[in-house]
C-alpha cells in the first residue's frame, strides 16, 4: 500500500520565525524531518505551509536535488487531494525531529499514534488525555484527511487530524524511552544545539582497530561536527582517501617515502568521518560503493610499491617478497574475518595500523625492516584467526 507523508510547517519558534527553519546539522528541521520520512519509504512528502520564505524554498530545492520528492501545499483540502484513495499517511507534527525506531515501530501498525507520558519533560508536546501526549508522529488512513479537511472551518489540521484519529479508535503506541532516544520537540536554535550534539553522540560506532579507537576519535569528531555544516557529500571523502592512498602509492615508485606516508596518514580518518556523515544526513553509504572497497586493495598497492622502490635501492628481493607476504596475509586474513565475530579484534592486522605502524620507521629511515614486520604482522594475524575459527568449530 502507498505510503505518504504530510509535515507541518507553520509554526513559528520562540524568536518569531519558523520552526522548520530552525537550523540542524548544518541544513534546516524541515530537511531532517524529510529526510527521516524518505529513509522510512514515504514518498510523497506533502508539507502544509501558510507561506514559503527563500529559507524554505532553499530547503526544499535541496532536497530534491537528492532525489525526496517534497511538495509544499497551504491548506487541508490540497494536501488531502495529493493522496490517492485508500493510502495510508504519517502525519509528522511541525517543529517535531521523530526517533528512526519510533518511526519504524509505527509503520508496523495501520492506524496508530505514538505517544509520550504526560510529564513535565514533555510538556511542550500536545496532550491527548490525562495519561498520555502525542509524540509527534501518527499513522493514518489517507480518508480522513480528507473529510477531516472538509469540516475543519478554523481549526488547526494537525491537532484536529490526531481528535479524530484517537475518537475513531486509533492505537496509541508509546514512544521509545532512555536516554538519547525519542521525540524532539524543537523551540530555539539553543534547543536545536543540543539536539544537535545528540545526533552528533548517536552517530558513533564501534570502532574495529586500535588506531581508530584511541587515535583518531578526536580528529573524527572535530571533523564530523565541521563538514556537517558544510555542502561536502561523503562520498567524496571516501573518494579522496582511494585518490590519496593511490597517490602514496605513485609517491613510493618515486622515492618520496615520506610524501607516501602523510598522504596515507592522512587518508585513514576519511572513511570514518563520511560513515558519520552519511548517518547524520540518514543516507547511509552502501558497503559495496566502489571506492570504499577499493581502499584495501589501494592500501596493498601502496605496500607493494614500497617493497619493490626498496628492492630496487639496496634491500634486494627480499624486501620485495616481504611486501607480497603481507599482501597475502591481510587479504586471506580478511577473508578469514569476514562476517565473524573476533577476540581482540582491534589488534588483528588492519590498514589503518599498518599505515601508522610506518611512522616510527620512516622517522629513522627503516623502511626494510618496517616490510619484514607488516609481513610478520599480517601473517600471526592470519595465524590467529585461522586457530580462533577452527577452535570454535571443534567446540
Amino acid at each position: 500500500m502507498a505510503l505518504g507523508a504530510l509535515i507541518g510547517a507553520y509554526q513559528e519558534d520562540d524568536a518569531g520565525g519558523l520552526r522548520a527553519l530552525l537550523p540542524l546539522a548544518g541544513r534546516t528541521l524541515i530537511e531532517y524531518q524529510a529526510r527521516c520520512l524518505a529513509a522510512a519509504g514515504a514518498s510523497p512528502l506533502i508539507v502544509l505551509v501558510e507561506r514559503i520564505p527563500v529559507a524554505l524554498n532553499d530547503a526544499f530545492d535541496r532536497l530534491r536535488g537528492e532525489g525526496i520528492a517534497v511538495v509544499p501545499v497551504s491548506d487541508g483540502n490540497e494536501a488531502a487531494s495529493r493522496f490517492e484513495a485508500g493510502s495510508q499517511l504519517v502525519l509528522l507534527a511541525d517543529g517535531v525531529a521523530p526517533d528512526m525506531g519510533d518511526l519504524a515501530k509505527l509503520l508496523e501498525d495501520d492506524v496508530a499514534i505514538l505517544t509520550v507520558p504526560d510529564e513535565e519533560a514533555h510538556a511542550g508536546f500536545e496532550r491527548i488525555d490525562g495519561t498520555n501526549r502525542w509524540a509527534g508522529l501518527a499513522r493514518l488512513d489517507a480518508n480522513i484527511l480528507g473529510a477531516t479537511a472538509a469540516m475543519l472551518g478554523d481549526w488547526d489540521l494537525q491537532s484536529t487530524l490526531l481528535r479524530r484519529a484517537v475518537q475513531a479508535g486509533a492505537r496509541l503506541v508509546p514512544s521509545t524511552s532512555g536516554e538519547g532516544r525519542g521525540p524532539f520537540l524543537a523551540s530555539d536554535e539553543e534547543s536545536m544545539a543540543s539536539y544537535e550534539r545528540r545526533l552528533l553522540v548517536a552517530s558513533r560506532t564501534a570502532r574495529e582497530d586500535v588506531i581508530s579507537r584511541y587515535v583518531l576519535p578526536i580528529i573524527e569528531e572535530v571533523s564530523t561536527e565541521k563538514l556537517m555544516e558544510t555542502s561536502v557529500r561523503p562520498a567524496w571523502l571516501v573518494h579522496a582517501a582511494l585518490v590519496m592512498t593511490v597517490a602514496a602509492a605513485f609517491c613510493f615508485t618515486r622515492g618520496w617515502h615520506w610524501a607516501a606516508v602523510a598522504l596515507l596518514i592522512l587518508s585513514t580518518p576519511l572513511d570514518l568521518v563520511a560513515q558519520r556523515l552519511a548517518m547524520l544526513r540518514l543516507r547511509p553509504l552502501s558497503p559495496s560503493m566502489p571506492s570504499r572497497r577499493l581502499l584495501w586493495p589501494a592500501a596493498g598497492l601502496a605496500l607493494l610499491a614500497l617493497g619493490w622502490f626498496e628492492a630496487r635501492h639496496g634491500s634486494g628481493w627480499g624486501a620485495m617478497m616481504a611486501a607480497l607476504g603481507a599482501a597475502a596475509f591481510a587479504e586471506a586474513g580478511r577473508i578469514e574475518r569476514r562476517g565473524r565475530s573476533v577476540p581482540s579484534a582491534e589488534l588483528h592486522f588492519n590498514r589503518r595500523t599498518s599505515i601508522w605502524l610506518a611512522l616510527p620507521f620512516a622517522i629513522g629511515g627503516w623502511w626494510s625492516l618496517y616490510l619484514g614486520l607488516v609481513a610478520f604482522y599480517a601473517a600471526a594475524s592470519f595465524f590467529i584467526l585461522q586457530h580462533v575459527r577452527h577452535g570454535f568449530e571443534r567446540d
